[in-house]
């Protein structure tokens, strides 16, 4: 498919393949067909003949007029490699199509295709494990221990050596697939034995479970120079997939020795893997010591909300860096980008109406499947916006038609946190429904609460009452086990399908109810268009 406006300037520049993310599914969605786009348009706008190779029809890196060449075909390598055959490029570019494009970079770096930015050997020093912890000692960058297994043997040899609870996942794979929070020897045995991403040249990597917060940053580099748009900070802690995880923009909460660390870690690491456009890091932080969990040597789901919200066109510098231009050449410098004087606040939106039978707890393995934005000149006010965008749209109470309720089922480990939050709830004028260990902790912090009983305890049952949409939200954190207990799926469920918002983070229900109590303060919140927020004046592209 050709596009008759194609130059015969850029044809004469060269040809630059992009491959596309391919098909959408959690864990890989709109984020990457951005960015694949937005390198689209830079190539094209540098003099290149630009040419997409994706096949999904839902995506606008398939538009006719995007490109100036698209093959609609599987992005296996067989099929790239024809298409590179017939198209003779410059280079290939796999860092704007999430895993799929990147686990393409082995096979076409042996079968000598030239991959523009950052090469293979470097993505491949990032996601394998072995040589990563290698070079973070090198570094004298601090990561949570643990280590690379192939047998059953080993990972619980790994676990007992540095501690229950253990972060067990595959490598090289997207979204947290297969990823768990184990707490002893015997769920981590179940978790060896029936997991089929365990081989030989895959293995499994064990990880001490550190329950901190989180934060993430996105670099893009040269080579030389490193340019950090911005920090973003999680509003739920680890164990919560980072694609799961509300995170705002700048950060709230982050001391300055900590955004030091984060900075400064994520230059040194850029620059040891001569990242050449993006990259993308993870960070735990335990107190004042931030630990780097994970790099993504790629473009990671970020990159539209921190490029809408900073104003840096963070795909474009990246394509120019990776076609060899330099970032000070085009007005950057290296470290953290000025930041902006609006809050943003990003939050996931989950389809669990649709997916039936999937269980509502928010853990490792990532399970939205979208995200949006809210934009203010306050955290309260744009988080208020977020949490309503994404589907907590809770109303307050109202004492004269009955309204304002919740459930809350908390688990053991959770109790003694979560009563000051539900006493949060009670003091905006929810009546609190809660089962019997819920209920006697809460009464203890002096909480009214009404008993309410799992299923065939007695009346009223939980369901019952979701059934009959007499409260407004369910709050359950479920028991620490591999396997989720039946009762406890029911409840989520049944939240789901009745349409009552449900809840199994307490830092989630902590970001609501700072939510609503802004709305009880304030009646209104306003909403502007994003580019009426006041955004760092960045430099001219190219100019």
């Amino acid at each position: 498919m050709s596009n008759s406006s194609s130059s015969e300037q850029a044809s004469k520049k060269g040809k630059v393949i992009i491959i596309g993310s391919g098909p959408i599914r959690i864990g890989q969605g709109i984020e990457f067909d951005y960015a694949s786009v937005h390198c689209t348009r830079a190539v094209r706008a540098m003099g290149f003949e630009a040419v997409v190779i994706n096949n999904n029809p839902e995506t606008v890196s398939t538009d006719f007029d995007i490109s100036d060449r698209l093959y609609f075909e599987p992005l296996t390598l067989e099929d790239v490699l024809n298409i590179v055959d017939r198209e003779a490029p410059i280079g290939v570019v796999v860092q704007f199509g999430g895993q799929t494009a990147i686990n393409l970079a082995k096979p076409l770096t042996r079968a000598k295709v030239p991959i523009l930015g950052t090469q293979f050997d470097s993505i491949d020093l990032a996601e394998d494990r072995e040589r990563f912890d290698t070079l973070l000692t090198s570094l004298e960058i601090p990561k949570p221990p643990g280590k690379a297994v192939t047998t059953t043997d080993a990972a619980v040899r790994v676990a007992n050596e540095i501690g229950y609870p253990v972060l067990v996942r595959p490598s090289y794979v997207l979204g947290g697939r297969g990823m768990e929070i184990v707490y002893n020897e015997d769920d981590l045995r179940s978790y060896m034995r029936t997991s089929t991403e365990i081989a030989p040249d895959r293995p499994m990597l064990v990880d001490k479970y550190i329950v901190g917060r989180e934060a993430e940053v996105d670099v893009i580099s040269d080579g030389e120079t490193c340019l950090l748009p911005g920090i973003m900070e999680h509003i739920e802690r680890a164990g919560v997939h980072s694609g799961d995880s509300m995170a705002v923009y700048p950060p709230q909460n982050l001391s300055a020795k900590v955004i030091a660390q984060i900075e400064d870690y994520a230059i040194r690491v850029a620059i040891a893997l001569k990242i050449k456009g993006l990259m993308n890091i993870q960070y735990v932080l335990d107190g004042e010591q931030a630990y780097i969990i994970e790099v993504n040597p790629r473009a990671s789901r970020t990159v539209p909300y921190l490029s809408k919200v900073t104003g840096v066109p963070m795909v474009e510098l990246a394509t120019r860096t990776m076609m060899g231009e330099k970032l000070v050449d085009l007005g950057y410098k290296s470290g953290l980008y000025p930041q902006p004087k609006q809050v943003a606040v990003k939050a996931p939106v989950f389809s669990f109406q649709k997916l039936t039978m999937v269980d509502t707890d928010l853990g490792p393995e990532m399970k939205s499947t979208g995200e949006i934005m809210g934009v203010d000149n306050t955290f309260p006010r744009a988080l208020y916006k977020a949490m309503v965008a994404s589907g907590y749209d809770i109303p307050l109470p109202d004492a004269q038609n009955g309204q304002g309720a919740l459930i809350a089922t908390v688990a053991s480990h959770d109790k003694d946190e979560a009563a000051p939050i539900i006493k949060g709830f009670a003091e905006l004028g929810y009546k609190i429904y809660a089962t019997k260990g819920t209920k006697a902790t809460l009464e203890k912090i002096g909480v009214a609460c009404e008993e309410v009983f799992r299923l065939r305890e007695g009346s009223p049952d939980i369901i019952s009452l979701l059934k009959e949409q007499k409260v407004d939200f369910l709050l359950n954190t479920p028991e620490r086990a591999r396997t989720p207990e039946r009762d406890g799926l029911k409840l989520r469920r049944a939240a789901v399908e009745n349409g009552v918002p449900c809840l199994t983070s307490l830092d989630t229900a902590n970001a609501l109810l700072l939510a609503l109590q802004l709305r009880k303060e304030q009646k209104v919140v306003g909403v502007r268009s994003v580019n009426d927020y006041e955004v760092a004046a960045k430099p001219v592209i190219g100019g």
